[in-house]
């Protein structure tokens, strides 16, 4: 343990997470932090506060695998009980969620040899810590980490991921940190894949219009989908209506899934843009950032008896038609050597009255 000004970091280590049972690791007016490990061995580091709890994967990519606040459960409905290793982010579906790339993203295309949103969601972590930072109401925990990724004659970077929660919040600042360690340039593709639930009957609000211009139906049919005559009229419909989308009051239309590009999204005057989808009791959930970092918002929106989710604002550098498409579009960054880049995200849950001033909030809009 080690202390830097008001902050005091605990550097992690697999040995703190049992085998079997749980162990408190830090207790106090705050937090309460427990760590434990799956049936699969998966170590799980899970944080409760007043308002409710966030588990993290702080050694498998630091994935967010389950938030819970007042009660309400915010990720998607999958058929993964637990978190399990694998190569690729198809082995552990489940999370409420990771990050995605770095080097590759989006679903592969025929000419891609990448797997599905890339490298990072599986990445087995070098390091892992918790900062802990403030006192009383003000009170946050921090859990951070990186990994090192190098590849003969290929690309050499560090990413440094983080996750904070404040005492009596809904809420988390997520964010990702990538350094070139490459005496090259090096290509990036990033993307926030937060898989909130598929709720019925909510209503999601963003600051840009439900017309075909700012909320664009993806067109391209990846390969895990196979779409029938119905589904191929429903993206003719949506092409002219994506209104219909708006509020999730159809929910077989879902089956296959639903992708949609949402453009020109407007920010407050800080820069920050948010989006926020709207439960029918009144609560929320709530993405926001700066598109100055995210250029690209992605909607993506399955329902069927494997997978309930409402990815309703992916912040990403990119598309996610894979690494081929994105490229000959002109998605894919560039990173100089020596360069860091930081992506943070403020998502999470509002309960009746914080969603009622954010959904203001959004109509106030203006900045493009």
């Amino acid at each position: 343990m080690s202390t830097a000004g008001s902050e005091t970091k605990l550097h992690l280590s697999p040995d703190f997470f049992p085998a079997t049972g749980e162990r408190t690791l830090v207790e106090n007016h705050a937090f309460r932090i427990t760590t434990f490990r799956y049936p699969s061995s998966v170590e799980g580091l899970r944080i409760e506060n007043a308002r409710g709890r966030v588990t993290i994967l702080p050694w498998l990519g630091q994935m967010i695998w389950e938030a819970v606040f007042d009660g309400r459960n915010l990720g998607m409905g999958n058929e993964f009980p637990y978190p399990r290793h694998g190569d690729s982010i198809l082995s552990t579906y489940g999370a409420f969620a990771y990050h995605a790339g770095v080097l590759r993203n989006g679903t592969p295309g025929p000419e891609d040899t990448h797997p599905l949103h890339g490298e990072m969601p599986v990445q087995r972590m070098d390091s892992a810590h918790l900062v802990f930072g403030g006192s009383g109401d003000d009170a946050y925990v921090t859990v951070g980490g990186h990994v090192e990724y190098v590849m003969g004659f290929g690309p050499h970077y560090v990413a440094r991921p983080t996750v904070r929660l404040a005492a009596n919040s809904g809420l988390l600042d997520v964010a990702m940190e990538v350094e070139n360690l490459s005496a090259h340039p090096m290509e990036l593709m990033y993307m926030l894949h937060a898989n909130f639930d598929f709720v019925a009957g909510a209503t999601i609000h963003q600051p840009a219009g439900y017309t075909p211009e700012a909320t664009v139906v993806r067109q391209a049919i990846p390969g895990h989908v196979t779409p029938s005559q119905e589904f191929l009229a429903l993206l003719e419909d949506l092409k002219t209506n994506p209104a219909r989308m708006q509020t999730l009051d159809e929910p077989e239309l879902y089956s296959p899934e639903q992708v949609f590009y949402i453009r020109g999204l407007k920010r407050d005057d800080t820069g920050r843009t948010r989006l926020a989808m709207e439960l029918p009791d009144g609560d929320a959930f709530s993405v926001a950032y700066n598109p100055d970092d995210f250029p690209h918002c992605v909607r993506w929106i399955l329902n069927d008896g494997d997978a309930q989710v409402a990815a309703f604002a992916l912040p990403s550098t990119c598309e996610p038609e894979g690494y081929t498409a994105e490229k000959a579009k002109g998605h894919v960054r560039m990173l100089a050597s020596g360069e860091t880049v930081r992506f943070p995200v403020h998502l999470g849950y509002l309960d009746r009255s914080e969603a009622a001033a954010a959904i203001a909030d959004i109509k106030t809009f203006r900045k493009d």
